[in-house]
């Protein structure tokens, strides 16, 4: 059922990212992929299309966008480690995330939330601020 680089099988697009474990379903894949958040070869495509062993992959999850490179086929959702094997992380990709990781953080650590939340007359002055 596994179908590795050797075979020259065809698996759709939304069955091996749901098998590459980018998605917990095959419905989520396919809305993705239907929304514009995972492009194939720089463009964008449609759930039924056959993924080519080479590919790169564009994916959006979250705030992290990550660019892939298909090195092999399965139709077969199995273990995490078997997963990723199935494709490969540019450098740039994972260098990228780890720049805006750090950025996120660095944000959260110099913009605390506030202690408390506004009380009536501070929510009316914001209301009037906000009208002006």
């Amino acid at each position: 059922m596994t179908q590795s680089s050797d075979d020259s099988g065809s698996v759709r697009l939304d069955k091996w990212l749901w098998a590459a474990r980018f998605y917990k379903t095959r419905a989520i894949a396919k809305e993705m992929i239907n929304g514009g958040k995972v492009h194939y070869n720089g463009a964008r495509t449609k759930s039924s299309k056959n993924a080519e062993i080479g590919a790169i992959l564009k994916i959006r999850q979250g705030y992290d966008d990550k660019e892939i490179v298909i090195k092999k086929l399965s139709e077969v959702r199995q273990s995490a480690s078997i997963a990723q094997e199935l494709y490969q992380e540019t450098a740039a990709s994972a260098a990228k995330r780890a720049v805006n990781a750090e950025a996120r953080r660095l944000n959260i650590l110099n913009n605390p939330a506030p202690d408390r939340k506004p009380d009536k007359k501070q929510r009316r002055e914001l209301i009037r601020f906000k009208e002006f």
